[in-house]
């Protein structure tokens, strides 16, 4: 008996309880369009109109997001190196202080550009 076999199973059973799910919430579920209930939710107050023009998002929004995916990149990068810490070379050492250096300049361009004040 391959050893495939007991995981294809586990697949065909995964795939046929989902189409089941689907299938039961589509037959049980409430038929009744609700205006409100597919309205956009905004902490718990009406959404505000859409401005002129597409309604444009204010640049600190995108700094924010620009500040969240450095610090991702930094912690998946630093955490490996931090496991094997004793392990490690003087030369992967260096090479992630040149790294860490790199994402300092990128958090003083955010602290530059108004990114870490919270008005």
């Amino acid at each position: 008996m391959s050893p495939y076999v007991p995981i294809l199973g586990v697949l065909f059973f995964s795939a046929i309880l989902l189409a089941v799910m689907i299938v039961a919430s589509l037959v049980i579920g409430p038929k009744k369009y609700n205006r409100v209930k597919y309205m956009p939710y905004e902490c718990g107050i009406d959404p505000t109109p859409k401005a002129t023009g597409g309604g444009r998002f204010p640049v600190k929004y995108y700094i924010t997001a620009m500040m969240f995916l450095v610090f991702d990149i930094e912690i998946a990068f630093l955490y490996p190196w931090v496991v094997a810490f004793d392990q490690l070379s003087m030369f992967v050492v260096l090479s992630m202080i040149v790294f860490l250096l790199l994402l300092c300049i990128a958090y003083f361009y955010e602290y530059k550009r108004g990114g870490m004040e919270w008005d």
